[in-house]
């Protein structure tokens, strides 16, 4: 079911949900923009969107002009920092991170400030993501390298940078259940693990051979420290056992067309996941018993499918068929859209029934 749509000021590439408690309407969505000719450029922005789809409201109430941006992320909840941030990587090499400033007279709506910021390579930054704790984020760099940085009190500092692959690094991704571990993806269609625990950084694996193409996104799955899903420009979304981290012991491929660029697994249901299809459009994905169904498109957008997110809507017992809402955007076009997944009673009935009995 179609909530809302709008056009944005440049080409979508990214949008994400604030999964902090009192923020949860709040949607930002990121773009990037070249602007050819004798001297290039590559500008961007942020927009803040208030989202309530129960009452059909879609109101941006802030935009911020940046650079060019290919990634952005909110802090994740129960870290070192309990207000909202904003993760920026952009095409200037720089790691910015922007703060949630609400009103003071308690209303919805808010500003972004940046808090701090650093160039942290002459490539640009193509893909971010924040550890557990939110003391630290990798970062993947055009160059094939990855840099680690700290992050404490508003500042920032490259703890650790090393060459990871030999293209574009388009994923990079701690492990949540083991932080000590962060997973690259790249153009060199190499999947790898490192250990942060050696310095330089320890190749715990590499597998050059089951993507037949680029590796895009990577993501652990929240619920279940075994499973992590990859996807890639081979239009391929890959299910993988990561019980030995000398290699992944088991995967399995579901196609779905397009080139797989990124995945979100639901922020509450295990086993659901969205991706985002490039030109495939959007696919809800699944995962159970170690195998993979896809159980829904989303074919609404006219470009290449680029950002995608749940937004976080805590379903009770006894309100498991409450419709979960999924906000997507499309590069070209720059286009925005807010929806309902149309089947939504077997994706969340029975999923959310066989968490509650397991």
């Amino acid at each position: 079911m179609e909530v809302a749509h709008c056009y944005l000021d440049g080409n979508a590439d990214a949008v994400e949900f604030c999964p902090h408690d009192l923020h949860r309407h709040v949607l930002a969505a990121a773009t990037y923009t070249l602007q050819e000719g004798d001297r290039p450029s590559r500008s961007g922005s942020i927009s803040l969107f208030d989202v309530d789809a129960d009452d059909g409201r879609f109101d941006l109430f802030h935009r911020v002009e940046t650079a060019g941006i290919f990634d952005i992320k909110w802090n994740p909840v129960g870290g070192a920092v309990d207000r909202p941030m904003l993760a920026q990587a952009d095409a200037d090499g720089c790691l910015r991170i922007h703060d949630l400033e609400c009103s003071s007279d308690g209303e919805k709506g808010g500003v972004l400030r940046e808090i701090s910021g650093e160039k942290i390579s002459s490539s640009m930054c193509l893909c971010l993501d924040w550890n557990p704790s939110a003391t630290s984020i990798s970062v993947g760099l055009s160059n094939g390298s990855v840099s680690i940085v700290s992050f404490s009190e508003s500042q920032l500092d490259v703890s650790q940078e090393w060459k990871a692959h030999d293209f574009e690094l388009w994923a990079t991704s701690f492990d949540m259940h083991q932080p000590q571990l962060v997973y690259t993806g790249s153009d060199d269609c190499k999947f790898s693990c490192w250990d942060l625990r050696d310095s330089p950084p320890n190749m715990a694996f590499q597998n050059s051979k089951a993507h037949k193409m680029g590796v895009c996104c990577i993501a652990k799955c929240p619920s279940n420290p075994n499973t992590l899903v990859t996807g890639s420009y081979d239009e391929y979304l890959r299910l993988w056992d990561v019980r030995s981290i000398s290699k992944p012991v088991n995967e399995t491929s579901i196609h779905l067309g397009g080139g797989v660029w990124r995945v979100k697994h639901h922020p509450y249901i295990p086993g659901l996941v969205l991706a985002a299809c490039m030109h495939n459009g959007f696919a809800i994905v699944k995962i159970e018993d170690d195998k993979g169904e896809l159980i829904e498109t989303y074919g609404k957008h006219g470009s290449l499918a680029y950002g995608a997110d749940w937004q976080r809507r805590e379903l009770a017992q006894e309100d498991k068929q409450k419709s979960n809402v999924v906000a997507t955007c499309s590069f070209y076009d720059r286009l925005l859209r807010v929806w309902m997944p149309g089947n939504n009673k077997v994706a969340v009935g029975r999923l959310y029934s066989s968490a509650a009995q397991s």
